[in-house]
């Protein structure tokens, strides 16, 4: 799979850059391709569903930008590995890279949760962006040299959450992987960040507002913009963080929640 000439131009946020982005078949992760792509970065996207995969991969090439995909189980070290080692074949090299993928559970009191999701959540929210993080920070060393990442996290994380217990613990310990790696890795030039973003209305969310829409008004009621985010708000901060524009920001866990936390 190869692409066409980047369509950011030299002023775009991520221009001549290699970026590589998981969960990025739907939702935030797509519109954050999408994103990064029109910033002028080559974007290889990673998940487990090759069609939307497919899907986005072809709207970027439409527009003129870089991109392909690699299939990836980001539980699986051998997957990810092998999805990093697809980056560099193509580019030689990653610079930047994006840790979107996730997934919830049902919201429930944490006596009635199950413990095949808590193994599921933690699997995937927790191992998977500590095997990716790690993988990238290895490639980056090993080409760029220097270079960004950015892990999503949740609002919910940052205090107790009822309901979401399970999840919210989990986004608690990517805050705690990014500000490690932070640390370990800022001396070599590589900055960790995460955002942590509030009430944004992916798929799951625009559903759960069809099935409930009094839920979604009551965080919105709790919002002091008073509305949810669109999925471009949330990879819009991504894109900043990863970029030269964010060069002395690192170990930050950035809200982007509409004040839901002020």
């Amino acid at each position: 799979m190869t692409g066409t000439t980047p369509f950011g131009g030299a002023g775009g946020l991520l221009a001549g850059k290699v970026a590589f982005v998981t969960g990025a078949g739907r939702g935030i992760g797509a519109t954050a391709a999408r994103l990064f792509a029109r910033e002028g970065a080559s974007v290889v996207l990673a998940a487990r569903t090759e069609h939307q995969l497919a899907d986005v991969v072809d709207m970027i090439r439409a527009d003129g930008g870089t991109a392909d995909y690699v299939l990836t189980d980001l539980t699986d070290p051998g997957s990810v590995q092998a999805a990093i080692d697809t980056v560099i074949r193509l580019h030689n090299r990653l610079d930047v890279a994006f840790n979107n993928a996730g997934i919830s559970i049902p919201h429930t009191p944490m006596v009635n949760a199950t413990t095949e999701n808590f193994d599921l959540v933690t699997t995937v929210n927790y191992k998977g962006v500590f095997l990716s993080m790690t993988a990238e920070i290895r490639a980056i060393r090993a080409t760029a040299g220097a270079g960004a990442i950015v892990n999503n996290s949740s609002v919910g994380s940052f205090r107790g959450a009822p309901g979401l217990g399970p999840y919210a613990a989990t986004k608690r310990a990517v805050n705690s992987l990014t500000e490690t790696a932070a640390a370990e890795y800022g001396p070599e030039g590589i900055r960790v960040n995460a955002i942590a973003p509030g009430t944004t209305m992916t798929g799951v969310i625009r559903r759960w507002a069809e099935e409930d829409p009094a839920a979604v008004d009551r965080l919105n009621s709790l919002t002091p913009l008073r509305r949810a985010a669109e999925p471009d708000e949330i990879a819009q901060a991504a894109a900043w963080l990863l970029s030269d524009r964010a060069s002395f920001v690192t170990g930050v866990c950035l809200p982007v929640d509409g004040g839901l936390r002020a």
